[in-house]
């Protein structure tokens, strides 16, 4: 059971509300998300494309701009490198139709996730060579391939790389990079993703040209993809970022790119205003399954399809194939409990699936994590270069364990292994077995119970009375939502269950009628952990009062509730009902 704390960020709310001209509930959740000062909070409220930085902040930009158009003049072959999940394809899609209207000869490679790993390799180098290319722009890695990089300049072409990864000690020896991670770059802000670095690079280009913004030549076009790639690289929408996926947003909603409609479309999306959800759970996902099971190229085929019926056509194979995706989630999941059931004194996870995907270890692992919230690391087996039988993995972890730092204790374990604080991969040597990792990360394993007890942060208590339909709208006013800007968590103390009814295909999800001390009803629902909520309901108050509450008579049932407030529209009718996230 998750612990449940109140913020208590100080600020003069009311003075907040007067100045900007909203609610005193919306200062105190602006002042919960950290953001403080009257330059800050307006631009957090009506940021716009005025307000991004120029490109020309970046180091390294002036003189990858000169080196582009002078291999343009030169009739240079260029190719970009991107990687196989969204922000890759985002980013190669940008710099392809990019460089294209500056009339560049330009192409693009994407590596396979398991013939190539992670980014540019010797591989797509050589191939590179092989073709004639001239000049290598790589879009979301690169400032760690020394290796690739150097065997590219041994075979005589130049190279820029465009990233925003994390740099090594060393850097590679490109002719150009752009990472505003990079040592001495001194970029305002730090965690944009590669889309929106490769973003910047175009638009710097256009703009040394002249080419108005504005327009099916200019650079605010491709908004739509920087803002899709922000989301779906789960970087923090803070920020320039916010203003991206804003902007973004509003030409998702009227895009004119024909493979994302059809997408769109497929999905069942074609009525709906598209948000930053649809973008990280619908939408985005559907790109990143084609460099996950498949190639990447898929999806950029997608992108780069002209024909409504070709693209419809794709976007469902692409779309079929994430549903296959989820199954494959599900039956590794659930062989994963199995594994797991009995060994409820771990702190720290270890589960081999020998049959599960390689693909899809890492959302395996989230869920597991999500599930027990311990960190999770789940295993399977893979094929090295040398096709002998590997076992690779995928880490996700909790807050208060530093992931990296604990495998970093045991690196004679690995053949090899990267990540950080939240997340990692790794490959075992082969003399070691998932239950000697499993073994010595426990023994060394210093969390304590209340570490691995999830802590929910509410931004305030709201009573039912102050909901309306104008704070809801005023709501809108913080999205998007996502990490760095999470969607705000009320909560009400003492909540009466008038009445409660199952629903959904397996009646999975519930239904509640709830009234708050002051006698004030709202209708709710809660779709996450409600079967856990039914039986913990059971638990506390006994089935008899339960059975009252179903049948919608009166009982003693009272709670603490956690949720957000939502305008539900039925038949035209629009009537106010809160999600619910939680019930103490």
């Amino acid at each position: 059971m998750a612990k449940w704390f109140i913020h208590s960020k100080k600020a003069d709310f009311n003075e907040i509300g007067k100045k900007f001209n909203i609610s005193p509930v919306m200062s105190r959740i602006i002042r919960n998300r950290d953001i403080i000062g009257d330059d800050e909070i307006a631009k957090y409220l009506n940021g716009g494309l005025d307000d991004l930085y120029s490109p020309f902040l970046l180091d390294g930009m002036k003189d990858a701009v000169e080196l582009i158009f002078s291999e343009i003049e030169k009739n240079t072959k260029i190719r970009i490198i991107g990687d196989y999940d969204i922000d890759g394809v985002c980013a190669t899609y940008i710099l392809l139709k990019g460089l294209e209207t500056l009339g560049a000869d330009v192409d693009f490679a994407l590596p396979h996730r398991i013939i190539d790993g992670y980014g540019i390799n010797e591989r797509l180098t050589e191939e590179a060579a092989k073709e004639g290319i001239g000049l290598i722009v790589t879009c979301d890695n690169g400032i760690a391939a020394n290796d690739a990089i150097a065997y590219a300049k041994e075979k005589g072409m130049k190279v820029i790389v465009t990233d925003h990864h994390n740099p090594p000690e060393v850097l590679p020896n490109a002719d150009i990079l752009i990472n505003p991670k990079k040592p001495g770059d001194d970029y305002p802000y730090k965690e944009i993703c590669g889309a929106v670095v490769a973003y910047k690079l175009i638009e710097a280009l256009f703009e040394k040209k002249g080419i108005a913004k504005e327009g099916k030549d200019g650079i605010y076009r491709f908004l739509q993809f920087a803002g899709f790639a922000t989301v779906g690289d789960v970087v923090t929408l803070q920020d320039e970022n916010r203003i991206f996926v804003k902007e973004g947003l509003k030409q998702l909603n009227n895009t004119e790119i024909i493979g994302l409609k059809a997408l769109i479309d497929v999905s069942a999306l074609g009525n709906s205003t598209i948000k930053a959800y649809h973008l990280g759970f619908v939408l985005g996902p559907c790109i990143n399954v084609c460099g996950r099971i498949e190639s990447a190229g898929k999806a950029m085929e997608l992108l780069l399809c002209e024909d409504y019926k070709e693209a419809i056509s794709l976007a469902s194979d692409i779309r079929n194939l994430n549903e296959d995706r989820k199954q494959m989630t599900e039956d590794a999941l659930k062989a994963a409990y199995e594994i797991l059931d009995g060994r409820e004194d771990e702190k720290v996870l270890v589960v081999y699936l020998p049959d599960c995907h390689e693909s899809i270890v890492g959302i395996v692992a989230g869920r597991i994590k999500e599930h027990y919230y311990k960190p999770t690391i789940v295993l399977t087996n893979g094929l090295s270069e040398g096709d002998d039988a590997t076992i690779k993995g995928s880490a996700r972890s909790i807050e208060k364990y530093d992931m990296f730092e604990e495998l970093q204790k045991h690196k004679d374990m690995f053949a090899k292994f990267g990540g950080h604080k939240m997340a990692a991969g790794m490959t075992l040597k082969a003399d070691v077995t998932p239950e000697d990792l499993s073994k010595a990360l426990n023994l060394d394993c210093a969390l304590t119970d209340d570490d691995l007890i999830k802590k929910i942060w509410i931004d305030t208590e709201l009573p039912f009375s102050v909901i309306d339909f104008n704070l809801i709208d005023s709501l809108d006013l913080l999205e998007p939502f996502g990490t760095g800007n999470p969607k705000p968590v009320f909560a009400l103390r003492n909540v009466r269950i008038k009445a409660m009814a199952h629903m959904g295909k397996e009646g999975q999800f519930l239904r509640f009628n709830l009234e708050d001390e002051r006698g004030k009803s709202l209708s709710a629902v809660m779709f996450e952990d409600a079967v856990e909520t039914a039986e913990y309901l059971k638990e506390k108050f006994g089935d008899t009062e339960v059975s009252r509450a179903l049948k919608g008579d009166k009982n003693g049932i009272k709670v603490n509730a956690l949720f957000y407030p939502q305008i539900n529209e039925f038949r035209g009718d629009k009537n106010i009902q809160l999600v619910i996230a939680g019930l103490v």
